[in-house]
């Protein structure tokens, strides 16, 4: 008989939640709609458990054009109705603007000259870190929370960026007793910009 792996403690046996464990969490990723994509559908959690999220994840790439920040941010009055109807997604109101929002904000931020996937990995000067697993936010996401927020992003406090540096490899916070550890690691080595 063969012993299941040993994993984070917080993955529960639903089996998108394996796989999003197993595959996803902490990998490094520097593609930009994925990581608007992360931190968007980190600030939806607020106040909900992630597996809910997970689970509608597909309705939201759906509802919000692939996470495209350029298509996002042309959404209007309209869109948000339709999104308000949506049961795909998380129907609330503020965390629907916020996602206009942030696409708005994410486009000047281009517009202005920055690149926004390498302003958000600047926060840990462009390389994945090692993290501990044990804490909720850090002085690195309370510093991405204010700029952020400065930059004009909604739904970013400095737990929600925590969460979001994890999901998207910028501190490795896959437990020590966790196969994905030194796999995640190995990954974080060969990261670049």
């Amino acid at each position: 008989m063969c012993e299941a792996p040993g994993r984070c403690t917080w993955v529960s046996a639903d089996a998108l939640y394996l796989a999003y464990h197993d595959t996803e969490w902490g990998v490094p990723l520097a593609d930009a709609n994925a990581l608007f994509e992360c931190l968007t559908l980190e600030g939806a959690q607020a106040g909900l458990s992630w597996l809910t999220i997970l689970r509608k994840r597909e309705g939201y790439r759906r509802a919000f054009a692939g996470f495209d920040p350029a298509k996002i941010a042309a959404f209007g009055d309209e869109d948000v109705t339709r999104l308000l109807a949506d049961p795909g997604i998380v129907r609330h109101r503020g965390k629907i603007e916020a996602t206009i929002g942030n696409a708005r904000a994410w486009i000047a931020l281009q517009s202005s000259g920055v690149d926004p996937v390498k302003w958000l990995w600047s926060f840990v000067d462009g390389r994945p870190q090692a993290g501990s697993s044990q804490q909720a936010s850090s002085t690195t996401s309370d510093q991405m929370s204010r700029a952020l927020r400065k930059a004009g992003f909604r739904f970013v406090g400095s737990t929600t960026c925590y969460a979001f540096m994890q999901a998207v490899g910028m501190v490795n916070d896959h437990a020590e007793g966790c196969f994905r550890r030194s796999e995640v690691a190995q990954s974080a080595a060969c990261f670049s910009l």
